[in-house]
């Protein structure tokens, strides 16, 4: 196996296409099957199962995937690392977010990234904590914002913020931004959540438990867009940030309410053993942490 071969594999595994990695690696797709095969020829297995729509990996491809994607990773960076010893901070970096931050500080990241380090290829992502946990341990991204608390990850991690969670409803709810209401009072109050995995709901499943309640919660969504439209459509309550609702609010779409006593998520910046870290996503990492801390001057409560 070389490195570009083990390249080449990669970008057909995640984008499942010969045609669609061709794009990505600007390298003609005849030469692209080529390096599949020689690539197959050496490990005596085949790696992919061809069709009509693409290349599905087999058992074995989903292993070499995994076995491999750090060192690739680890390798490129190496490389990234001493090119920017001599010029710009350059390289490849891959951010992941939990959805509801990822929502209000996703995009202002990446404005950064492009206007102070134009020499990175930045990739961000959102999905569940585990699931970016995960990621990270297989060193398929580089940095994560998590829900915490920062000492049960075995990562190199640190707090970024606490954020109190609100309670929102549609527009009309009767919530009031200068009051506060208790989880007792909402007892019997439809309720939207996330399902069990997200950090979300494991936050405000212990406070119903120390609270002595049960939540009655009609309806589970696993899309940050979705729990959003439910609220504003009057399907149920829910519980967020105020950074993720300020401009509905203000757009008058939903209402907003502190909680009594309150409820707070730890914000958490996760990364592999700092020694690990490419010079590129340091840069990106630092951003992330000032751009976290600059939410509360973008109107976080």
């Amino acid at each position: 196996m070389d490195l570009r071969q083990l390249g080449t594999f990669r970008a057909v595994f995640e984008l499942g296409s010969l045609s669609k990695a061709s794009d990505r690696l600007r390298i003609a797709q005849p030469a692209l099957s080529r390096q599949i095969q020689l690539l197959e020829h050496t490990l005596g297995t085949a790696l992919f199962i061809r069709h009509g729509r693409g290349m599905l990996p087999t058992e074995a491809g989903k292993l070499l995937f995994a076995r491999t994607t750090g060192l690739i990773r680890a390798l490129e960076q190496a490389g990234d690392d001493v090119a920017a010893s001599a010029g710009a901070v350059q390289g490849r970096v891959v951010v992941g977010m939990v959805p509801t931050i990822s929502s209000a500080l996703a995009a202002t990241v990446a404005r950064r990234v492009v206007a102070e380090y134009p020499g990175v290829q930045l990739r961000m992502v959102d999905a569940y904590g585990n699931f970016l946990v995960d990621w990270l341990h297989r060193r398929e991204i580089d940095l994560a914002v998590v829900y915490g608390p920062a000492r049960q990850f075995h990562l190199s991690a640190e707090t970024l913020r606490s954020d109190a969670l609100f309670l929102v409803g549609q527009a009309g709810s009767g919530l009031d931004p200068t009051g506060a209401m208790a989880l007792a009072d909402i007892a019997d109050r439809p309720v939207v959540l996330p399902s069990a995995p997200h950090g979300l709901r494991a936050i405000i499943d212990a406070a119903s438990r120390a609270a002595g309640i049960d939540l009655r919660v009609t309806v589970e969504a696993d899309s940050f867009q979705a729990l959003i439209d439910m609220v504003t459509a009057g399907v149920g309550w829910t519980f967020l940030p105020w950074y993720s609702v300020a401009a509905r609010v203000d757009q008058r779409l939903l209402e907003a309410m502190p909680l009594r006593p309150g409820i707070s998520r730890e914000l958490v910046l996760a990364l592999p053993d700092r020694q690990d870290i490419s010079l590129a996503a340091r840069a990106v990492a630092e951003i992330v942490r000032t751009e976290t801390a600059a939410l509360q001057d973008r109107g976080a409560k």
